[in-house]
């Protein structure tokens, strides 16, 4: 049996105790184990602070930039292993790998990209220089220049590939050294990226390790220039964030964390219109893809009362023709849950729901996969549930089951009613709209924006080109307020700026113009 190793240190360090299973979901066979039982983590953060740091301060962006392309390239060449390992470890159809494979090459290559349009050095202008004196002798203009720290990554269990690739792009190319820590269950694809990173020599010495396993005191050691980027659940965020030494040194500390988002179907959207079959469309792929498994998934599905009956129809005849199973047979369309506990998880909150809304498909129950063996494997089928009385359904908007399950949830048609409606969720990830009504889209706009992280507007000119809700893009902010996490992440030079700091610099005009001869953004 394979043992995952952790790279820290500047070599690869086997564990021998207290090890960790990892689990094939579609059929429960341990394929792997792993450990971080006697990881010095001291010496990790060492290793990265008297190497990768000066190393990576020591480039250009457009240097650091060449980097990512290089990490993009040696991902796409070993495509083909690392869907294999995902459909073992993580249970996913070929179509929910490459989602999670080819949007991990694609957000390095994208940041490798961004970094070619910035001119040279080390740091990144920000707004125009500002007069300060009346004389005009006396200047100001700010920059941010890259933490002196460590980039300490806790990625979710969902997305190996992607959440490594898009927390490390903007990272290395603010200069910051990064120690990946992958969820241990499906630490397997993680484990791999890095090695074929590593293996490549792509990277300088200390610029990026992995841990594969508990933390154990890494957390409590760093300092006030170093950063942890963490998506997971709510409850684990606020555990971290409660930790006195993170507190004592005020570390810096972004979430994207639990998300009850919403699609919301426009009155305006008639059956059988382009629109309407979009929202469908949509609506099936974000429920039922990686089996619900998304932070960006959708979970409340609010309609319009009078369309109500023929979205129902529709989403139940949609949703009951996946096939659940493992993804090895390729009927399969929608895979496991990723673990024997996401399983208990997605049950007990398919009852907890169903105390303010009736279950119109699925059996809310673990049921047997298609080409798996009989009692093995953690599947649940699409599911269904519709809330007679949303704005009294308190557990449908703060109750998230983090598996193929969404609640139907009409509503009046009026976009102030949809708009509250979404908010009580207390802050998501993203919100869907579905309408060619501008003045309706603007007047949600105007009661509901503050409660997203980012609004999805599907319309009759996007048909056939917007890739869903659930695409997290490179180019456009991923985070979202309150339960969402508060964080911000992806947004193109936002991300890389989670890892810098901006400082205000005063002085004589031409002075602060020789000192930064830094980068400054296109346009």
């Amino acid at each position: 049996m394979q043992t995952l190793r952790s790279f820290v240190g500047g070599g690869w360090y086997e564990p021998a105790a207290d090890f960790v299973p990892l689990l094939n979901p579609a059929t429960e066979e341990v394929i792997a184990q792993t450990s971080t039982h006697g990881v010095d983590f001291a010496a990790a953060l060492e290793f990265a602070r008297q190497h990768g740091g000066p190393a990576l301060r020591g480039m250009t962006l457009v240097e650091r930039g060449a980097l990512l392309k290089e990490m993009s390239k040696v991902l796409r060449e070993n495509r083909d292993e690392l869907l294999d390992l995902s459909r073992q470890n993580n249970g996913t159809t070929m179509s929910d790998g490459s989602f999670d494979v080819d949007g991990g090459g694609f957000a390095l290559a994208y940041y490798a990209g961004l970094a070619r349009g910035l001119e040279g050095g080390g740091l990144i202008l920000d707004g125009q220089e500002v007069q300060l004196g009346r004389g005009g002798g006396f200047w100001g203009r700010h920059a941010w220049v890259p933490r002196r720290g460590i980039a300490v990554h806790i990625n979710a269990f969902n997305f190996p590939v992607w959440g490594f690739a898009e927390k490390a792009a903007c990272a290395l190319l603010a200069g910051m050294p990064v120690i990946t820590k992958p969820a241990t269950l499906t630490a397997l694809v993680a484990q791999r990226c890095v090695e074929i990173v590593i293996d490549a020599g792509i990277l300088p010495d200390g610029a990026l390790q992995i841990i594969c396993g508990s933390t154990g005191d890494l957390l409590d050691r760093l300092g006030p220039q170093d950063v942890i980027a963490f998506t997971g659940s709510a409850t684990t965020a606020a555990a971290l964030r409660q930790g006195e030494g993170l507190t004592a040194v005020n570390c810096r500390f972004n979430v994207e964390a639990d998300s009850l988002n919403a699609a919301v179907l426009g009155p305006d959207a008639e059956p059988s219109s382009p629109v309407f079959e979009m929202f469908l469309e949509d609506v099936v792929r974000e429920v039922t893809q990686k089996a619900g498994q998304k932070c960006t998934a959708v979970r409340r599905i609010l309609i319009p009362r009078q369309r109500l009956e023929e979205v129902r129809e529709a989403l139940v005849a949609k949703l009951e023709a996946v096939v659940t199973g493992d993804p090895s047979d390729e009927t399969v369309g929608m895979g496991p849950l990723a673990s024997a506990q996401q399983l208990r998880d997605a049950v007990e909150g398919i009852a907890e729901l169903q105390r303010e809304a009736r279950l119109i498909l699925g059996t809310g129950k673990r049921v047997d996969g298609v080409g798996s063996p009989a009692g093995k494997g953690f599947f649940v089928q699409p599911t269904l549930l519709e809330a007679t009385d949303p704005g009294a359904a308190t557990t449908v908007h703060h109750r998230e089951v983090f598996a193929p399950v969404a609640t139907l949830l009409p509503y009046d048609g009026g976009a102030t009613t949809a708009a509250e409606l979404m908010s009580l969720a207390g802050g998501t990830l993203v919100t869907s709209l579905y309408s060619d009504d501008e003045s309706w889209l603007g007047e949600f706009l105007k009661t509901g924006a503050s409660y997203t992280g980012r609004i999805y507007i599907g319309s009759e000119t996007t048909v056939g080109e917007g890739p869903g809700s659930g695409a997290a893009l490179p180019q456009t902010l991923h985070g979202g307020p309150g339960r969402a996490g508060g964080g911000e992440e992806l947004g193109g030079l936002v991300g890389v700026q989670l890892y810098m700091q901006r400082v205000a610099l005063q002085g004589g005009r031409e002075l602060l113009g020789r000192l930064t001869g830094g980068s400054q953004p296109e346009g």
